[in-house]
């Protein structure tokens, strides 16, 4: 009995983890991105898909755990001083835009749907406050949240996650006004609202004066597990209190983790909840997914299409007026309607306190709830489409020439710090060089220092044609991107094999790709400055020049002899050639042998002589 209870218990979670890994490669693979994979998993999953799940909802209570952490590695990446300097971008431009949204879907819920005020203004503010999952996600694949862009997309985030707190609020106002009492279940409106002010004092004192310790002492006495459960005790305990305040969990974790993002174990902290966060982010998503009533969208279709189309489309034309009022470029703008045009997870808490105090009744919940999620599943493919078809941000060509006829000896392509660098020697010996770059603002700088570049994508054959490359001598490949640099090799060697190909290499990997290629010259590009660094770090350190210089000569040695293995016997091989820092026992014979070894070679004997020979003192320091 025991065991079969057991087996129905893992049928789910093995469900959910079979429909990520099968669902999310492949919509990465078709450039759909991973979260309308986890939506489409769900959905398929789901109690209106296969029947597999039959509770999404208790699964989407715990999954919502995904987007606490979320923002809890957000806060650690948001130190009190950028948060600060953010607070014009939070309370100014996040404002505005759920204020000014809010009234355009309002109008489009009275007007063209024929909705009260009170059901129109909640399912409106509802459809305002964006996913933050959804966008977080995407911008964090994009590789924008660090990026000015992507900040400010995080700091409307956030003010959006403080907007809960008023919009429930008003949910009890409008179920006054309907016959109800101005209450939040058995306290009074301005009771909810000083109890959540004082949980974001409680949760900023606990974590100015209480958290800091609390790891030193974790860290001191407790072992790796004792670490990871207090890094999950804050996350959590920080979402709960405030949840207990009226709050969004997800507000509580950020601000934990901007209280601890100038900690000294902020980065341990990061390492330990980024694996839980990723899993429950995905099952978040996946719930979301299970939680479409497809048999409500075939019978409200009609309604719901429209819906969709018509919020969605209002609410990106006010973010887009009020990117562009706030002085966002229009490229800036239109990435964010296609990024906020949807609803998120917040609408349904909402449209729940709305169901509960009366103003929603249940057919209007569920249409409602289902225009969020189909919205929140069609944002990746209208940012797929935004990636395709929105016009590319036109370039300023003055003054800078293209690629055409060129002739010269050797052709130099991409001209940022290593190809300046490169271009020395050549120029200093007369040789006559070719340059192109696709970096208009860099052409024009070097212009400014005597340098004639010409602008071209050298991944193009047409541009490496009118470089001159089918008569150069020599092509130098100094590009930043190793992808770019592989593409550049593949076609000269393919359309160009007389000409001589020096490439530099990203790093080791890029490197061992280089040398498959048989490429005539390449170099790691921080490996000798690495070397020269060191050296002289040991003579700083007061060891003898030339044991320096020795010292670096080996090290460049045994890196040459691990290379060879390693293109052999893949990246792996060669390890006992580096040097590590930890100490590891000797190896030895569980039976001294009674006799000496014999070489049975002039090579092995050779290697038994320099074994046997004492160790060479070295300088000592000082």
């Amino acid at each position: 009995m025991a065991t079969e209870t057991t087996i129905a218990g893992l049928a789910p979670a093995v469900a959910l983890l079979t429909a990520s890994v099968v669902a999310v490669p492949l919509f990465r693979k078709l450039g759909l991105g991973s979260v309308l994979g986890y939506l489409t998993a769900g959905l398929v999953i789901g109690p209106f898909g296969f029947g597999l799940i039959t509770d999404p909802v208790a699964i989407l209570h715990v999954a919502e755990l995904g987007v606490v952490m979320f923002l809890f590695i957000i806060g650690l990446e948001m130190r009190p001083a950028k948060l600060w300097a953010l607070r014009k971008d939070i309370f100014g431009l996040g404002l505005v835009q759920v204020l000014t949204c809010g009234a355009l879907l309002s109008a489009v819920g009275v007007y063209l749907g024929g909705l009260s005020i009170p059901v129109a203004v909640i399912g409106a503010m509802g459809f305002v406050l964006s996913s933050t999952a959804v966008i977080v996600k995407m911008l964090d694949e994009r590789g924008e949240t660090a990026t000015p862009a992507g900040q400010r997309a995080v700091s409307i985030l956030l003010l959006e996650d403080l907007a809960i707190v008023p919009l429930l609020a008003l949910v009890a106002l409008f179920a006054a006004f309907n016959g109800g009492s101005l209450t939040d279940g058995d306290q009074p409106v301005w009771m909810s609202v000083a109890i959540g002010a004082a949980a974001i004092l409680a949760v900023v004192a606990a974590g100015k004066w209480l958290l800091n310790p609390l790891f030193g002492l974790v860290a001191t006495l407790g072992g790796r597990e004792i670490m990871l459960a207090a890094s999950l005790m804050v996350v959590l305990g920080a979402a709960l209190f405030m949840q207990w305040g009226g709050l969004s969990m997800a507000m509580g974790a950020f601000l934990a983790g901007v209280l601890l993002s100038e900690s000294t174990f902020r980065n341990q902290l990061e390492a330990d909840i980024d694996p839980f966060k990723g899993l429950l982010l995905g099952l978040f998503f996946l719930s979301v997914g299970m939680s479409l009533d497809l048999a409500l969208v075939a019978r409200e279709w009609v309604l719901i299409v429209v819906g969709v189309i018509a919020f969605m489309v209002a609410k990106a034309i006010g973010i887009f007026v009020i990117a562009l009022l706030f002085r966002a470029d229009w490229k800036e703008a239109l990435l964010r309607s296609a990024l906020f045009a949807q609803g998120g997870e917040f609408a349904f808490v909402l449209y729940a306190a709305a169901l509960s105090h009366g103003v929603f009744d249940q057919r209007v919940a569920a249409i409602m709830s289902a225009i969020v999620i189909l919205s929140m599943a069609l944002t990746p493919l209208i940012v797929l489409l935004h990636d395709r078809y929105a016009p590319a941000t036109k370039v300023s060509f003055d003054g800078v020439e293209a690629a055409k006829d060129l002739q010269n000896r050797v052709l130099i392509i991409g001209f940022g710090r290593f190809g300046q660098l490169v271009s020395q020697p050549l120029l200093a010996r007369g040789v006559d060089v070719s340059l192109i770059e696709i970096d208009v603002d860099m052409i024009r700088a070097a212009g400014n220092f005597g340098f004639k570049v010409y602008y071209g994508d050298g991944t193009r054959l047409d541009v490496l044609r009118a470089s001159g490359a089918a008569t150069a001598e020599a092509i130098l490949v100094c590009v930043d991107k190793p992808e770019t640099a592989d593409r550049i090799v593949e076609l000269v060697k393919a359309e160009f094999p007389v000409a001589k190909l020096f490439v530099r290499a990203y790093d080791r990997g890029h490197a061992l790709r280089l040398i498959e290629t048989r490429v005539d010259y390449y170099i790691r590009e921080m490996f000798e400055s690495a070397l020269v660094f060191g050296k002289h770090v040991l003579i700083g350190l007061g060891f003898d020049p030339a044991v320096a210089e020795e010292t670096a000569r080996d090290v460049r040695k045994r890196d040459e002899e691990r290379l060879a293995l390693q293109v052999v016997g893949g990246f792996t091989a060669g390890r006992q050639l580096l040097r590590g820092n930890m100490t590891t026992p000797e190896p030895t014979p569980l039976t001294q042998p009674k006799k000496k070894g014999t070489a049975l070679s002039p090579s092995t004997a050779e290697v038994l002589e320099k074994e046997a020979e004492p160790p060479k003192p070295s300088a000592p320091p000082g």
